[in-house]
């Protein structure tokens, strides 16, 4: 059984008895049965199970229990949000469209998480006085689960902006609306940037780019930073204070994520599998740690095998662990070509000495050479086309939803039009046009829909975008072991 559990100064709400806690409106889509703990310290029990649609999501906290009184979880804000408000334990640590529109038909669209700054679809000549208004405000962070993000182009930037193309308003051309999924906050040992565009990892806005030899130090301060930015941003409020900064960036960084049941193949560390965030907990990582364009400090060669975790179930009689298992080998070993993605293609990264070629078959390893996480290994922002919005041969997903923003270089006139300008808001380059990082694959049963902007409402979504961006060929039934697999992550 699933409930809002509502965070405020009153005492009761229908009848529920809440705990008083000076969290103002803080929200958390919470099954009944993990709330534990006395009035003034609540609490959600370590390795608690959160049903999701493929089966039981867990996370594993070095540090114990999650303390739903700790500062990840009071507003600090102006405006009622927490952390907690955008990333919650049942989502993986993120958001899911389905219970933000749980969340607006429980509270009416009052839930903090609707707020104008950054959570309706734009800021100005829009209707939140009503319900309807309110639902059409806020309809992709409904729909989608997007957050809008308003940028402006850096100073001294490559590209200016010819026009935008905003369904919801907002198209002006000094500050561009893009709208992104919040981040996972679990998980955060493997990550090599922070945020999709890398702005909290780049000298642009004071922050430090992550490499081998300053991580986690780097990584530490960077998201300190984030917390920052994040309250004072998307919370309105004051920033926190270096303990509050220190205690959010504690309880972040012990927290492990995972799905830990599927409800064909059980458990998900059964007959010596290796899924669960127990195990990912215990999983090494160090920034290159299996790079395949040689950054890896180790020196040690890149493998495509990227996840082990259900090797023992290859050769087994329960044929959802065989399919999670196919899925795995499929990840792991399935060739196809990548050709055209900036950033990869042609590119030469700092500290090498040949560039990737233009075209190369290789497998998903290339752009997801984490160990058993999933993610770049280092920082790598990419242009993939999931912001092409049209040329269906490139992105078969419906874009139809996000805006059209033109930019030309300025030295060429050459001219290119994205629903998301992506890395380059933070450098500037004209290159770094819709370029953004990889997230971590891990607990992707929770967190729906996918991408930056929400364009795969479905595992399979991303799956037929991947088929058809490289033309890869997949069948029905690899389709269908890939989203097996995925969802076991």
């Amino acid at each position: 059984m699933w409930f809002l559990v509502l965070f405020s100064n009153m005492s009761k709400t229908r009848g529920l008895k809440l705990s008083v806690l000076p969290i103002a409106l803080t929200v958390l889509a919470l099954p009944l049965a993990v709330v534990r703990g006395d009035s003034k310290k609540p609490k959600v029990e370590n390795l608690a199970a959160f049903p999701n649609a493929s089966g039981v999501l867990r996370t594993f906290n070095r540090n114990g229990d999650i303390d739903l009184s700790g500062p990840f979880f009071q507003s600090l804000s102006g405006n009622g949000r927490s952390c907690g408000t955008c990333h919650q334990p049942g989502d993986a640590m993120s958001v899911s469209a389905a219970h933000i529109q749980d969340r607006f038909q429980s509270s009416q669209g009052l839930d903090p998480i609707f707020r104008t700054n950054d959570g309706s679809n734009c800021d100005h000549s829009i209707d939140t006085t009503t319900v309807a208004g309110r639902s059409a405000a806020y309809s992709l962070l409904r729909t989608r689960g997007l957050i809008r993000i308003a940028l402006s182009p850096p100073a001294g930037a490559e590209f200016e902006v010819v026009s935008v193309v905003n369904p919801y308003g907002c198209s002006e051309t000094t500050t561009l609306s893009m709208y992104r999924r919040p981040l996972p906050s679990t998980n955060l040992k493997f990550l090599s940037t922070v945020m999709w565009d890398g702005r909290e990892s780049s000298a642009q806005t004071g922050t430090t780019p992550i490499n081998s030899t300053n991580y986690p130090l780097s990584l530490n301060a960077n998201l300190m930073h984030q917390v920052v930015d994040a309250t004072t941003g998307h919370a309105q409020g004051v920033p926190p204070t270096v303990a509050q900064q220190q205690a959010i960036l504690d309880f972040e960084m012990g927290l492990s994520t995972a799905q830990s049941e599927d409800h064909g193949a059980g458990d998900l560390d059964a007959q010596d599998a290796a899924g669960g965030p127990t195990n990912l907990s215990k999983q090494e990582f160090f920034i290159g740690i299996n790079d395949p364009v040689g950054l890896n400090p180790t020196n040690r060669p890149f493998t495509s095998v990227i996840f082990n975790l259900f090797d023992s179930w290859k050769q087994v009689g329960n044929p959802h662990r065989a399919a999670i298992a196919r899925g795995q080998e499929i990840f792991n070993t399935r060739t196809f070509t990548v050709s055209g993605v900036g950033g990869l293609n042609g590119n030469m990264f700092p500290g090498t000495t040949s560039p990737v070629p233009d075209s190369l078959v290789t497998t998903c390893g290339i752009c997801h050479d984490s160990p058993n996480g999933g993610n770049h290994s280092i920082s790598a922002p990419l242009n993939i086309g999931i912001a092409t919005a049209n040329d269906a041969t490139v992105n078969p997903l419906d874009l139809s939803y996000l805006p059209r923003i033109t930019l030309r270089k300025i030295s060429t006139g050459e001219t290119v039009t994205t629903t998301d300008p992506g890395r380059a808001m933070i450098t500037g380059k004209f290159a770094d046009i819709a370029r953004f990082k990889g997230p971590v694959l891990r607990g992707l049963a929770a967190r729906a829909p996918y991408f930056h902007n929400g364009a795969a409402q479905t595992l399979l979504d991303a799956v037929n975008f991947y088929d058809v961006r490289f033309h890869i060929g997949l069948s029905a039934q690899e389709k269908s072991d890939l989203v097996a697999f995925l969802n076991s992550l």
